[in-house]
């Protein structure tokens, strides 16, 4: 261990876990029909995304933000139900609730996952497994619903736990297996390497946990900018972040860079639809509201430019956000290159009074 590996560690382990509410379980809870299904929340239409779906869905390689044709094409007994927002916000309230009763220190990720920092507890309890099991009884108690959940020393660790036993599942890693366990693992499923980041990892000769651990932190800086220090972390089971409460954010965005280029506005306006609903499902479950719009474009030869329209007042709804990029994305069509990355970015943001909070948008 090097000083450098010393200075990534935070003076003294704590006790972090990261609660994932099982895959589509409210729609199958509430609906006997659909249990045992492949089923998909969101639009059927041609410019629809799944928002949500089951465990007998992913099987046929159907995730979220994907467009509802593709997911249609890749399991034709696909069955698409309407969001219910108010049963998913009661539902997520019921949630928060009970983290509550355990911690103050909880950051959503979205409306059904979440970190707690559970180092000192409203309970008194030592061992944060206990806590995490729990949870997850009092979550199936009073909710009817399963949840994951991954226990461990820092946020990265007890994200990629809770992957591990899906569904209705718990998993440890401990400071003294963390090593260990980041080495076996592909680095394509580190949350936080999405597929691009992992393409060009492989192409470093970078596959494995144990391939990045062997990169200094130098290599890293050069081939990955400012993500390099956290790679270099993660790759010897260290992540320094906290779990931080809700805040105001100064913004908030998505990008995807696509498979190849592509230069058609009907491919660019269905690449940004998925950007638009993971953005617009963070805010609605955070209880914030934006008045900027900016579209990111990067094209093939990695110049990019923006385009922005910021409004008098909040948005008031994922069709506002969409009538505006639909303002935004054919002021640069034509194009003379193929575009190579959309992003999405909401900023001025506010946080919403209780009263303003209209019901959520991203289903589970």
């Amino acid at each position: 261990m090097t000083a450098a590996d010393d200075n990534l560690r935070p003076e003294r382990p704590r006790k972090i876990i990261h609660i994932d509410m099982d895959a589509f379980s409210v729609e199958q809870r509430d609906n006997p029909d659909l249990r045992g299904m492949p089923v998909a929340v969101g639009g059927s239409a041609a410019r629809g995304v799944v928002a949500a779906r089951s465990y007998e869905a992913r099987k046929f390689g159907v995730h979220s933000a994907m467009p509802s044709i593709t997911a249609k094409r890749k399991c034709p007994g696909l069955i698409f139900v309407k969001p219910r927002f108010d049963v998913y916000k009661a539902v997520s309230l019921q949630i928060r609730e009970i983290f509550a009763e355990y911690t103050p220190i909880i950051e959503p990720l979205s409306l059904d996952e979440a970190y707690l920092d559970v180092t000192e507890n409203l309970k008194g309890m030592e061992i944060a497994t206990e806590i995490a099991e729990a949870i997850r009884a009092k979550i199936k108690a009073v909710t009817s619903l399963t949840a994951s959940a991954g226990v461990s020393y820092n946020k990265f660790l007890a994200k990629m736990a809770s992957d591990q036993r899906k569904p209705d599942g718990l998993f440890v890693i401990t400071p003294k297996n963390g090593p260990s366990f980041v080495e076996g693992l592909p680095v394509k499923k580190f949350h936080g390497v999405g597929p691009a980041t992992a393409e060009k990892m492989r192409r470093l000769g970078i596959e494995t946990g144990a391939d990045l651990r062997s990169k200094d932190v130098e290599f890293l800086l050069e081939h990955f900018g400012k993500s390099g220090p956290y790679f270099y972390g993660i790759a010897r089971g260290i992540d320094q972040r906290q779990v931080k409460p809700d805040r105001v954010r100064k913004s908030v965005g998505a990008e995807d860079t696509f498979p190849e280029d592509i230069r058609a506005y009907e491919l660019a306006r269905n690449g940004v639809q998925p950007l638009i609903e993971k953005i617009w499902g963070y805010c609605e479950a955070n209880g914030i509201a934006a008045k900027t719009v900016t579209l990111k474009v990067k094209y093939s030869d990695f110049t990019q430019i923006t385009r922005s329209k910021t409004g008098p007042a909040p948005l008031a709804s994922i069709a506002e956000l969409e009538r505006t990029m639909d303002l935004l994305l054919p002021s640069i069509f034509p194009v003379r290159k193929g575009i190579r990355l959309l992003g999405v970015t909401l900023a001025s943001l506010v946080l919403k009074t209780p009263a303003e909070q209209p019901q959520l948008s991203l289903a589970f």
